[in-house]
This record gives C-alpha cells, sequence and structure tokens, in this order.
C-alpha cells in the first residue's frame, strides 16, 4: 500500500519552498488528507473571530494560512487530489454559518 507524505506550504510566503515544513508520513492517502483537513481547520478556528464573514476568513487564510499538500513517497504511486484552498473556502462558510 503506498505511503504519504504531508507537506505544509506558508502562504504568507507563496512559492517560498524553504518555508515549507514536514508533517509527516501516513500509511495511506486517506489518513494523509485527513492530517491536511486537520491542520486547515485548526488554522480557520484560530483565525476567525465574531462578526466576520466567510470571505474576510477565507482571504485571511490564503493570504496567511498554512497550505498542506499530500505527495507520494514513491513518484510511482498515484498522485492525492486535495486542494487546502479548495477545502478552506468550503470550511471557511461552514464555520461562519456555525458560529454566525
Amino acid at each position: 500500500m503506498p505511503s504519504y507524505k504531508v507537506l505544509i506550504n506558508d502562504n504568507a510566503h507563496y512559492m517560498d519552498e524553504s518555508e515549507r515544513a514536514d508533517h509527516g508520513v501516513f500509511a495511506n492517502a486517506n489518513e494523509a488528507i485527513a492530517a491536511s483537513k486537520a491542520i486547515v481547520d485548526d488554522d480557520l478556528n484560530a483565525m476567525w473571530k465574531p462578526g466576520m464573514t466567510a470571505k474576510e476568513l477565507y482571504r485571511l487564510y490564503v493570504a496567511f494560512g498554512p497550505d498542506p499538500l499530500v505527495v507520494p513517497l514513491d513518484p510511482k504511486d498515484p498522485d492525492v487530489e486535495f486542494s487546502a484552498w479548495t477545502y478552506a473556502k468550503e470550511q471557511c462558510k461552514l464555520l461562519v454559518s456555525l458560529r454566525g
């Protein structure tokens, strides 16, 4: 079974691989995606302030939040379809609707 690594880019340092952090290796793609989602969720919860709109929260996230990505340890293994930005956009809507 393929193993996957989660790397975290820093949106505040977009395209600067020297700012990339290694979050760990996971037994499969589903575990790596779950870890990536948890990273985004934790950051969105920390960034959210009362009265914020989903659009404001998302803008803050893409400017300063973590951008986890999932990569196979073996380049022959399948790539993983996960976009932290797409996930964050949906989570911003959910978070704001729950916290109002």
